[in-house]
């Protein structure tokens, strides 16, 4: 799975609006220590992560970062919305 830790999310924005090169970070999660997968959906007023992105850099997040779903319709604005991983805390 590719993509930014949601600690970074805002420093990713700006980066993109100042036209600065960026790498998604790689990471692999064993299917025993995932937890859940989220879609990244709007909560009431709330916009999702995706939408914000959109709204902020005029760009596709699905686009930016690379995912394969990018060409998908769901959403004119954002695409495919990505998905957010909890992995289970604990030994391995």
């Amino acid at each position: 799975m590719s993509g930014i830790e949601l600690a970074s999310f805002e420093d990713l924005v700006v980066m993109v609006k100042d036209g600065e090169p960026f790498t998604p970070s790689v990471v692999f999660f064993p299917m025993h220590r995932i937890e859940r997968i989220e879609l990244d959906l709007p909560d009431g007023n709330l916009p999702s992560l995706s939408q914000r992105f959109s709204a902020k850099t005029g760009r596709n997040p699905a686009v930016i970062l690379g995912s394969p779903l990018a060409n998908r319709a769901d959403d004119p604005i954002t695409g495919a919305a990505p998905s957010r991983v909890s992995p289970k805390r604990g030994p391995a």
